[in-house]
């Protein structure tokens, strides 16, 4: 994205809820035409950034531009010219399909000329034709999902901030929702995405992943993988899994272990020499390795290594 506009701007931000720092000092850009993936588990800091940035919560200090407007200074500005989509799709269950459109067509200003052309396209887009006058509540969450991104888009806006909106969809509602977001990448539209589905990460141009209200690491899915590892990644089968992850917490040699499925990832400095010390220190305890050998880290295995090492440096700083 480089030579491109900043569509998001965030300088030092920093937002406290009494004594509780919910963001701390954070700092990034997203691009025009960008996917940016921001990312972390429950309680990071996600959505009361995503807020900050629609203008819809004041930074305790800190600079944020949003289309080149600041969301503290002028955040009605900033609202014209975004879209919003939560988790919970903020459609009115209680309306038609129609009427639904018509609404935010008139919260969003859209002129009457162009109304009618934007309420088609969203309906089109939804895969609502001839389910126009249904009620939004008795919809599938697949086809909420996708009415409620076009209530969100029916104004064009160049910016549209995406807060958790895959939570609670089926896997292929999931998928045909983001083809839906490339297609507005590609005509240049900048989607920031909130979510804590590692697998959906992959999606994204870049990515910046935040635990406990700071950013822990940033750059693009590939990059964060290559990186941003502290180490070298080994995958253990063996026939005791829960026992082999007590025992290898305290292991010498293992920086991190994590159960993935119906095995182990492990977090090492040099995955030549642990592997036959890992297989011997399990089989000392019992335990039988099937398989061990070095793994390439999917952004799962790089978001569970970063937050859980700044854990225990944080700990072991106490």
């Amino acid at each position: 994205m480089n030579g491109q506009p900043q569509a998001v701007v965030v300088q030092d931000l920093v937002k406290r809820f009494g004594d509780f720092t919910a963001v701390d000092n954070i700092s990034f850009e997203a691009s025009r035409g960008e996917i940016f993936g921001f990312l972390g588990p429950n309680g990071a800091g996600k959505s009361t950034t995503i807020r900050i940035l629609c203008g819809l919560l004041h930074p305790t200090s800190g600079k944020a531009l949003v289309a080149g407007v600041d969301v503290a200074r002028e955040p009605e500005r900033v609202r014209q010219n975004i879209g919003y989509m939560s988790q919970k799709f903020s459609l009115y269950n209680d309306l038609k399909v129609i009427e639904n459109l018509r609404f935010f067509a008139g919260m969003y200003g859209v002129n009457q000329g162009e109304a009618a052309e934007r309420i088609a396209w969203a309906v089109d887009m939804a895969g609502l034709t001839g389910r126009e006058h249904l009620l939004t509540g008795t919809l599938a969450a697949g086809w909420k999902q996708r009415l409620a991104l076009g209530c969100a888009v029916l104004h064009r806006p160049p910016i549209v901030f995406l807060d958790e909106p895959t939570s609670g969809v089926d896997p292929i509602s999931r998928r045909l929702f983001w083809e839906l977001i490339h297609r507005m990448a590609d005509e240049g539209v900048t989607v920031f995405v909130t979510t804590h589905y590692m697998d959906e990460a992959e999606y994204c141009n870049r990515l910046v992943l935040i635990d406990r209200g700071r950013i822990v690491a940033s750059g693009s899915p590939l990059e964060l993988k290559l990186k941003s590892m502290e180490g070298e990644l080994l995958l253990v089968e063996c026939d005791q899994v829960g026992k082999a992850l007590e025992a290898l917490q305290d292991a010498p040699g293992v920086t991190d272990a994590a159960i993935f499925g119906h095995a182990l990832h492990l977090v090492v400095p040099d995955a030549e020499r642990a592997i036959p010390e890992v297989r011997n220190y399990l089989g000392e305890r019992g335990i039988s390795v099937s398989r061990i050998e070095r793994i390439r880290p999917t952004l799962e295995d790089v978001f569970v290594s970063l937050t859980s090492l700044k854990g225990r440096r944080e700990k072991e700083q106490a």
